[in-house]
């Protein structure tokens, strides 16, 4: 196989790709208030910040959108800085908890999305159990199908986040995890974009 049929994604596929995978072109990226002042109270937080890291590289080398929330900024302070630093698009501040529906951009980003065929979104964020999961629900009301990166979201409790998978995954939340998500935005191996996310997968990261 010649390097012009490595870059042809139709030339090693023999049948449609499932309606149940995530690509890059349909798919929304929503981190949701990974803040200064919350992050240090979640339960291994340190390696939720870094796949959630992961993520938002990977969303900017393979073209996927992102939006970006905070609870109440003033109280619970802006994004970590190990992700702000590496995010395209600012912050949108609400006071509540769901992210799907509380503020002007990000309604207008979702209508966007919507019209132009774009109508997965991939969560990551704290609290699991309250501003993850009424995102969550918000978003599926609102006709999007909607996958939690379990690896890149947390609660204090475990309890918390363990319900609350549950609770999810039963409404119809696809659960996933930041690598599976990674290699179904890039689809194939053979391009630029797979060595990026190939690095990614490799990076072993913080013990958990």
């Amino acid at each position: 196989m010649d390097e012009k049929e490595l870059q042809n994604p139709a030339s090693d596929r023999l049948l449609p790709r499932s309606p149940d995978l995530m690509n890059a072109g349909d798919t929304l990226l929503c981190l949701v208030d990974f803040q200064q002042r919350l992050m240090p109270a979640i339960a291994g937080q340190e390696r939720i910040v870094w796949n959630a890291g992961r993520l938002v590289d990977g969303a900017t080398a393979l073209g996927v959108e992102m939006v970006v929330t905070e609870q109440y900024p003033e109280k619970l302070g802006p994004t970590v800085e190990s992700l702000a630093t590496r995010l395209n698009t600012p912050a949108s501040a609400k006071l509540m908890f769901s992210s799907a529906c509380c503020t002007p951009v990000f309604a207008e980003q979702m209508e966007q999305l919507g019209e132009s065929g774009r109508h997965r979104v991939l969560l990551a964020g704290v609290e699991t159990h309250v501003c993850v999961q009424q995102t969550a629900y918000d978003l599926m009301a609102a006709g999007f199908t909607v996958y939690l990166a379990t690896d890149a979201t947390g609660s204090r409790f475990d309890n918390d986040y363990q319900i609350a998978l549950r609770r999810m995954e039963s409404a119809g939340v696809v659960l996933t995890t930041t690598e599976a998500a990674l290699f179904e935005w890039c689809e194939r191996a053979g391009t630029p974009e797979f060595k990026q996310i190939s690095a990614l997968a490799k990076d072993a990261g913080p013990e958990a």
